[in-house]
Parts: structure tokens; sequence; C-alpha cells
């Protein structure tokens, strides 16, 4: 990187620097808790906990600290697919439970925005359908940063709400669900042939924030790759040559995740994960009422503070997740 040439070749420059970020995101942390720790382990030997119990209370913490960050960095580890240090793509659908599972995927739309902000992440609202009274049908999120896809498909599969409606004027309570698909984002250096006229490309006007323009433009962009049935759409963009740019590199995204996976002969174990978005599918369920609990069906990990978990306090669960099926 320090060579005259280096920027000469712009594309072969960026492919370095992300490997040299790559590299640094695991020898940083290690060099930032080795020193922590040895830190902690030249004071321990002098601290005597009944001279100073708060000094000795501080160091202790600091090793637990530690202990926590050794566990992030192990988990990490774990992410060693082809895919898991790409960025993706987050979809969620709206299930059963009417207006109720609409509000619902909104809930977790902003829960996932938050965790994607909490990990330091570029999180953008590709496109969302709104429902008909309130909330979303659905809606495509993009998380860009280190291991967003390795970190993001344990959130892959339908996720179950049970709560007192604000939408029910008896007060009764109700069961909803929502479905989550993660897709990586595939690089330009990866070859997928698309045959344009497996293409059928349908324009509408956007809607949400953009001001003025999205009101007057057929700028969104629905693309359907007909053999398959993959659908993807985008209304982010000002332009609808911008939006089919996006639509392009997910359906690359999805197309080449579905070769990948027929090539690794896991094809029966992702369908498996795509049930019916209804009763006896959920991977999570999340209760707000008799009593607040989220639970994970798949690693039986829970928490109790569900208001926590909706502000984006996601990462116990994807790391019991990572710990069991790797």
């Amino acid at each position: 990187m320090e060579a005259s040439d280096f920027w000469d070749d712009n594309s072969a420059a960026q492919k370095i620097i992300t490997e040299c970020n790559d590299l640094k995101a695991w020898t940083i942390p290690y060099h930032e808790v080795k020193q922590r720790f040895d830190n902690v382990k030249s004071l321990l030997p002098d601290v005597d906990e009944g001279d100073d119990p708060e000094f000795f209370a501080q160091l202790v913490a600091e090793l637990n600290k530690v202990d926590k960050t050794l566990s992030e960095l192990e988990v990490r580890r774990m992410l060693s697919g082809e895919l898991d240090s790409k960025n993706c793509f987050l979809s969620i659908n709206a299930g059963a439970g009417g207006t109720e599972a609409c509000d619902w995927a909104l809930m977790l739309s902003r829960m996932y925005q938050r965790w994607g902000a909490k990990r330091g992440w570029k999180v953008e609202v590709l496109d969302s359908i709104d429902g008909e009274v309130a909330g979303l049908k659905s809606t495509t999120l993009k998380f860009t940063g280190s291991f967003a896809y390795g970190y993001s498909k344990s959130e892959r599969g339908v996720h179950r709400l049970v709560r007192i409606s604000p939408f029910d004027s008896n007060a009764r309570r109700h069961t909803s669900f929502a479905s989550v698909d993660v897709t990586p984002e595939i690089d330009d250096d990866i070859q997928i042939e698309i045959n344009p006229e497996h293409l059928r490309i349908d324009t509408y006007r956007a809607s949400g924030a953009g001001g003025q323009h999205v009101n007057k433009t057929d700028s969104a962009v629905r693309m359907t790759h007909i053999p398959t049935g993959i659908i993807v759409s985008c209304q982010s963009e000002r332009s609808q040559i911008q939006n089919r740019e996006t639509c392009l590199k997910m359906l690359r995204a999805k197309l080449y995740e579905k070769e990948l996976n027929e090539r690794e002969s896991k094809l029966k174990e992702m369908a498996g994960e795509k049930k019916e978005i209804a009763w006896g599918s959920q991977i999570r369920n999340y209760v707000f009422q008799p009593y607040t609990l989220v639970k994970d069906t798949r690693t039986k990990h829970e928490v109790g503070n569900i208001h926590a978990v909706m502000d984006g306090e996601l990462d116990d669960f994807v790391n019991a997740y990572l710990k069991e099926f790797g």
C-alpha cells in the first residue's frame, strides 16, 4: 500500500485495502485484548481484596470484559464460510396476522436497523411497502460492514410476536408472524450470467421519504427472475437506472447463493429453513404479555428484557446460534 504505483490500478488497490482491513479486524482486537489482559495480570498479585476492595472489583470487572471480548473473537473465528465476510441484504415480510403482522414487520425493521448501527455497520433501507393500515408489508435493508452476512445469517427464519394488540379495541392478546431472509452481497469479480430474456421488470412510483421527486416519477423497480421465481425490488435511489443496478446486484447475490448451496449439497437444508410464515415454524418467540421473554427455539437462549432486544441487543442470540451451528 505504500508503493508509489499503488493507486495506478484503482480496482486492485480497493481489493488490497479490503484485504488489509480484514486483517486489521483480527490483529487490532487481538493486540488490544492481550494488552488489557497483561495489564490486569501485572496488577492482580499486588492487590489485596481486603485492603482495597473497590480497586480489586475494578480489576475483576476488566477481566470479565476481556473474557467477553475473547468470546466475541472466538465466535467471529467460526465465520470462515466463503460468504461470511460479505455485506448482505436482509428482507422482512409480514406473515399471518394482518395489520398486526405489518406492525410487527416494522418493529423488526427498527430492531435490525438499531442492531446494525450498534455493530458499526452502514444500514440502508433499499425498499419498503407500507401496510394498508399501519406498519410494513415488506422491507429490504442493506448492511455494509465487517462480516455482516456471517452474523446476520442466523436471523433467517420466522419470528413470532405475542402481545396485546394496540389495534384491537377489546385489548385481546394477538399472535403475529414475520419472516426474515438474508442474502450476501456478491463481489463484481464473481461472474453470474443473467439472461435479459429471463427477466420481467416492472416500474412503479416510489413511496416514503425522498421529497417530491419520488411522487412524480416511476423510479422504483421490481425485477422478477422468471426461471427461479426470485423477486427483488428497490426504490431507495432517485433514478430508475440506479434502482435497476441495485436490483441486479441483489438478484445476482440470490442466484449465486442458490448456486453455491446446490454445489455444496445444502439445498435441502436451506429449503428446510424457509417454512410457512405461521404457527409452529418460528425460530424465535417475542412475548410482551402476560410476561416479557424472547426465546430462540433453536438454541434455547432466552432473555427477559424484551425492550433491550427490540433496541438492537441481539448479539447474545447471534453468538449462541453461531456457537451451536457455526
